[in-house]
């Protein structure tokens, strides 16, 4: 049955949800996930081209390219604060096929200029925020995708929206250099140093007919649902989750989950060259944003089994261990990539479980519409790591020569977490409004 003809959506009825609601729902997550897979490829685009610019002609400092990997993440985060308001307004199959065609934009745009070693630095900058359309799609996506599930299957379901979505980054860090290195008939090469070809713009024009066709299936197989849809002058009613408490405190323990993942997966290439120049970034980075989007889905899953509280708690304790530990092996005294590496891949792990127990609290605190209105906003907040990770380690880079000082502070921020956890979710967590 076709949403449309519904004239009542209550997903928390059981025999409705049996009967009706699971088949539109599942329909959906299957056409949400490609959607919002892409959405995330699109958007870290910079964070491979980045890595090659100077390769290709142009001559951009360390805190440029960094700034370059970053500001796709300020662009992102800001459109998310919008964004996570119009699913209610638009519908969430109208919008998905707005938002997801946007994304020809960045892919065109940014495979086009960066075939230019003139291009100015201004340029770029305006082209890594084209990217932050990919960005924004999460707070709708995630946003449409609650309307569709009961409060029981929130943490699975969301989870494994966002955890497979999260696999765009990794898919964009795994295909793109493999791209990189086939042009097509009409295409001109860059020339490297070592009189090799690249053909830098495929790391964007890859996206293109990909785009095309999750757009077509999410105007054909998607739904507005009944009952969720209101005008703007109704928009105000999302607007009382501001005057909840649970808000804030969850919007700071998803900048820690999400922030971090995010944030990390921009600036691992970067960061693996600049610490280890010898190493060739583009064969190992993929590897990190990979398990911590396969992992999300877990970080939900258990979640809904021993509570959203207890698994954030125990993973920020291993989280701060981790930060630690690439501490430690870019020390001078004790430099080593392999043990960087897995220090690294460990903290994905972390952060990617932290982002499906963290939505699984959300939900717990909230009304349905307050809910989805949250999960979006607090994921445009946490968003903004993209941009302050990579730039804190390129300032930290540019004012004493290393990231250290950078994770210091990350460690100071996943302490107060550890705090608002214990305090707030964890000590008295039989008093959860429902």
């Amino acid at each position: 049955m076709r949403s449309e003809k519904l004239k009542v959506w209550n997903v928390e009825d059981q025999i409705f949800w049996e009967k009706t609601g699971k088949f539109i729902a599942n329909r959906n997550l299957k056409c949400s996930i490609p959607c919002l897979f892409l959405a995330f490829s699109v958007w870290f685009i910079w964070s491979i081209v980045a890595v090659k610019l100077n390769n290709v002609g142009f001559n951009f400092s360390n805190n440029q390219l960094f700034t370059l990997a970053a500001v796709p993440g300020l662009s992102g985060a800001t459109l998310r604060i919008f964004y996570s308001f119009v699913i209610p307004i638009f519908g969430g199959k109208t919008w998905t096929v707005i938002s997801n065609s946007s994304l020809l934009i960045p892919s065109l745009l940014i495979g086009y200029f960066i075939q230019d070693p003139t291009t100015s630095y201004t340029t770029m900058i305006i082209l890594g925020f084209t990217c932050g359309f990919g960005g924004g799609n999460f707070a709708s996506s995630m946003s449409n995708i609650s309307f569709f599930y009961p409060k029981k299957f929130q943490g699975t379901v969301l989870g494994l929206n966002a955890g497979l979505g999260n696999l765009g980054v990794s898919a964009l860090q795994f295909i793109a250099p493999l791209v990189l290195t086939y042009g097509f008939f009409w295409e001109t090469p860059q020339i490297l140093s070592n009189n090799n070809f690249i053909w830098l713009q495929n790391a964007s024009y890859v996206w293109v007919v990909p785009v095309i066709i999750t757009t077509i299936f999410a105007f054909f197989y998607m739904d507005n649902l009944p009952g969720i849809q209101f005008s703007l002058s109704s928009l105000s009613s999302q607007f009382i989750i501001f005057k909840r408490k649970h808000m804030y405190l969850t919007t700071w323990l998803y900048i820690m989950s999400f922030g971090s993942f995010i944030g990390y997966s921009a600036a691992f290439p970067l960061l693996i060259k600049i610490q280890f120049p010898e190493i060739d970034p583009l064969k190992y980075a993929f590897l990190g944003p990979m398990v911590g989007a396969i992992i999300r889905p877990i970080g939900g899953i258990i979640s809904d089994k021993f509570g959203g509280a207890k698994i954030t708690f125990i993973d920020l304790l291993f989280m701060i261990f981790f930060v630690f530990g690439v501490i430690y092996f870019i020390n001078p005294a004790t430099k080593n990539f392999i043990g960087f590496f897995i220090m690294f891949i460990f903290l994905f792990i972390t952060t990617g479980i932290a982002n499906g127990s963290v939505f699984q609290i959300i939900p717990m605190y909230f009304s349905p519409k307050e809910s989805a209105a949250v999960l979006g906003f607090s994921s445009a907040i946490a968003a903004y790591g993209a941009f302050f990770i990579p730039k804190s380690f390129g300032l930290s880079i540019q004012k004493t020569g290393s990231p250290t000082f950078a994770l210091y502070c990350f460690i100071v921020y996943y302490i107060s977490c550890l705090i608002i956890t214990w305090w707030f979710y964890l000590r008295n967590s039989k008093n959860i409004i429902v």
